[in-house]
């Protein structure tokens, strides 16, 4: 099989533009391989949540990231996923070890970018960046750490630089970024289809990430419009995160108000949600070894 990694790098060469669903955990990324998509996105937003309850704040630490994605691109490894990498941790030596853990982690690819070690989500108003050059020297070590382990992991960088300082100056960071080893770029927070586009054509040949997060600072364009705009992936990390937690918002509602959670099921049940997560197939794996595990 080959590595997720590569297959990222082959979905990329494509026509059509990648569409990727954001999930936090296995649930979330089980409903969504179901589905059918060629790749996944795990939101750091949605890890920091799901993980330890808490906002996009800098809070989540690299070893629950790397947890929480080694389990997700574990779920199917010829899926490959994506992984929010925040600012990389630290210094030169700790973007090195993030980029070692997510490769060796199976994850196919990962983003880096410009904001304080105390970073915010990217939808979050006064967010602080490093001088230029220090983000470099984490795309570089990142780059580096990549060649020495001999593996194709996708480095994406991002500038969070439009809300403070402008489209231009973050096109001309991730440009320096591309520049310093990363494959992808991903502008932060664009507001405007001209500042997009411009991003887009400023940035080619590199491959440009949309991040769709819905209700944020960029606008709600459809994947065909993101497309239409040169965009080569998008992203919707909300997409899991949000309709879940408004879905057990209501159930648990349900039960104060009225004693039961029966509305909220829908008619499911203990086994059709364990089907969901991969119940057919450990049965398959335990009959195949000549196991017991049928269910009847």
């Amino acid at each position: 099989m080959k590595a997720a990694s590569t297959r990222l790098r082959e979905l990329l060469a494509r026509d059509e533009i990648l569409v990727l669903p954001g999930v936090y955990d296995g649930i979330s990324a089980r409903i969504a391989l179901g589905e059918g998509f060629d790749a996944l996105y795990m939101s750091g937003a949605g890890t920091s949540a799901s993980v330890l309850g808490q906002p996009d704040l800098g809070i989540v630490t690299l070893n629950d990231m790397v947890g929480n994605a080694g389990m997700i691109a574990g779920l199917d490894p010829r899926v490959p996923v994506i992984a929010d990498a925040d600012t990389g941790y630290g210094g030169a030596a700790m973007c090195a070890r993030t980029t070692t853990l997510y490769a060796r982690a199976g994850v196919a690819g990962f983003h880096i970018e410009d904001q304080v070690q105390q970073k915010r989500c990217g939808h979050l108003a006064s967010k602080q960046l490093v001088p230029l050059e220090e983000y470099l020297v984490r795309i570089r070590a990142a780059a580096n750490a990549r060649a020495a382990l001999g593996s194709d992991i996708v480095l994406i960088t991002r500038s969070d630089a439009v809300a403070g300082l402008g489209v231009d100056e973050a096109i001309a960071r991730c440009k320096a970024a591309v520049g310093a080893g990363a494959d992808v770029a991903f502008v932060e927070g664009l507001t405007t289809r001209e500042d997009a586009e411009k991003a887009v054509k400023a940035l080619a040949p590199a491959p440009v990430l949309l991040n769709l997060a819905t209700g944020g600072v960029t606008p709600n364009w459809t994947v065909r419009e993101a497309q239409e705009m040169g965009f080569k992936l998008v992203i919707f990390p909300c997409a899991g995160m949000i309709p879940a937690a408004l879905a057990v918002r209501a159930a648990y509602r349900e039960i104060r108000a009225k004693g039961t959670d029966v509305a909220s099921c829908a008619g499911t049940g203990p086994r059709a949600f364990f089907e969901m997560v991969g119940l057919d197939e450990v049965v398959a794996t335990d009959a195949k070894a000549g196991g017991d595990l049928a269910l009847g």
